[in-house]
């Protein structure tokens, strides 16, 4: 069943190698590639391969398949998306007897695939290639290899010990991948041992031991921090999300939800599915809660430093939304699609008609899927490759500093696309910078440099830019020049600095 249907999650969900943090990914495996690639602010390239072997993996399946790094990252995209679907078929196995309730879980997960995480900047799996597309499934793994150690009645030892295995397997696999992403998933996995624990004790004291631990934590963090600087707290205050005192309203019923729905199905007499649902749901509630608590507490905007905003530790909350999809499927299955084909269609094609709309929305000027090998439609997109075809390697660009942001732009990378240096922008270079506190003089001196360079002067450009030694730029159309622009689309163009 996983495999027809990740296929038709990929075809829902769209694929976007290029855009938001994919193209971070996609530069710095280029670069891994070829390493005479981006020599100027190369720490905004390279930062991520600090604690992942995400990137010398893909590295790798580039060198002995003897294939595109395009061809190769699509057929990741999709095996992580079976990845996704068989781990949460497992773990939907462990919870519910019914076929049709595990059918519905899987398959409402598969449409929900790109569902925004409420206040995190995360989605349940990119329409791209990162680390958390690996680490994602992992977790998942995780969980059902905790549950099977944990129900010893109604399975052997082996069954058992080897449920811990997988358990201990997936959270390495995935700790190789993303390190943050598989510490939130082992605390996950530690909460719902102590919670399907047949002693009492071991779920009240086990549960509160371990949030209190969590609380505890991120408190000597917090105390233990130095002071940050002004800089590094203005480059802070660009991540709104980190703080849940800045969401929007919809951000926190996004929060509070989730949260609500699994202490139904997890604390009501009658549960959905079985005890072990019933300890999958209540783990949410608690790693969601806690979470919550300690983001409330110590990830504030007033505070001197951020070391615990910095660790986004709401970024569990893609553990639970899952959890709660997991949960809403089997509901809707059992209670209202039933063994009625015709409804089946009906909710799901209605269900995924609305996350292709909204994935058009998102990337309204790129195709849906960006196949390896097809030409793109966006514009940012071909002036970026025609960069790539005519510009020196070693040319630094400039863009303007929210280019990314730019209407018409949709997300695309332009190191990525164009595999050329460029000056830290204001958005994915602002992300890293955030979580790397080293890269902020750099990021705001180059991202200084480049506000406002689409209603500049060409003396004005000049003047901010020869410094860094840049030797290029990329302007809107309407931006008003005399440098010479050999390329110009309907979008932008790209000058040379005289």
């Amino acid at each position: 069943m996983a495999t027809p249907l990740a296929l038709f999650a990929v075809l829902v969900n769209g694929y976007h190698p290029y855009a938001e943090d994919g193209g971070l990914y996609m530069a710095e495996i280029k670069r891994l590639l070829d390493p005479s690639l981006y020599p100027h602010a190369t720490e905004f390239v390279t930062g991520h391969l600090r604690f992942s072997l995400f990137s010398p993996l893909i590295t790798g399946l580039v060198h002995l398949s003897h294939a595109s790094l395009a061809g190769v990252l699509f057929a990741v995209h999709c095996i992580s998306f079976w990845a996704m679907l068989f781990a949460a078929g497992l773990l939907a196995a462990q919870c519910f007897a019914s076929r049709t309730a595990r059918a519905g879980a899987v398959t409402l997960l598969a449409v929900w695939m790109t569902l925004p995480v409420a206040g995190t900047s995360l989605m349940l799996m990119d329409p791209y290639v990162t680390a958390r597309s690996l680490s994602g499934p992992c977790v998942l793994l995780a969980l059902a290899g905790a549950l099977a150690f944990m129900r010893p009645q109604s399975g052997s030892q082996k069954e058992r010990w080897g449920g811990i295995a997988l358990c201990i397997a997936a959270l390495a696999a995935a700790a190789a991948m993303h390190v943050l992403m598989a510490a939130y998933g082992l605390g996950c996995v530690l909460v719902l041992m102590c919670i399907s624990s047949r002693s009492r004790p071991v779920r009240l004291w086990g549960t509160l031991s371990l949030a209190a631990a969590a609380l505890f934590i991120a408190a000597a963090l917090q105390a233990l921090a130095r002071p940050e600087s002004a800089a590094y707290l203005r480059i802070a205050m660009t991540r709104y999300y980190w703080f849940p005192s800045q969401w929007q309203w919809y951000e926190q019923i996004g929060l509070a939800a989730p949260l609500l729905i699994l202490a139904f199905a997890g604390y009501r007499k009658r549960v959905v599915g079985n005890a072990e649902m019933a300890a999958l749901a209540r783990m949410g509630v608690v790693c969601g809660g806690v979470a919550a608590m300690v983001a409330l507490l110590f990830a504030r905007p007033g505070l001197a430093a951020h070391p615990v905003a910095r660790l986004q530790p709401l970024r569990i909350l893609q553990i639970v939304y899952i959890v709660m999809i997991l949960v809403l499927g089997a509901v809707l299955a059992e209670r209202v699609l039933k063994r009625r084909l015709w409804r089946w269609i009906a909710v799901f094609g209605i269900l995924a008609g609305i996350t292709v709309l909204t994935q058009r929305q998102t990337f309204p000027n790129s195709a849906h899927l960006e196949l390896p090998g097809s030409v793109p439609e966006n514009p940012w997109e071909q002036a970026f490759v025609w960069i790539s075809r005519n510009t020196p390697r070693d040319a630094l660009f400039a863009l303007d500093a929210h280019y990314i942001t730019s209407p018409g732009e949709d997300a695309q990378s332009f190191r990525a696309i164009a595999e050329r240096s460029a000056l830290p922008d204001y958005s994915k270079d602002g992300g890293e910078a955030a979580v790397v506190p080293q890269l902020t003089a750099e990021w705001v001196a180059g991202e200084t440099a480049q506000q406002g360079l689409k209603t500049e002067s060409d003396a004005q450009r000049l003047a901010a830019l020869a410094p860094f030694g840049v030797s290029w730029i990329v302007l809107g159309q309407s931006a008003k020049t005399n440098f010479p622009c050999p390329y110009s689309n309907r979008a932008v163009k790209v000058c040379r600095l005289k």
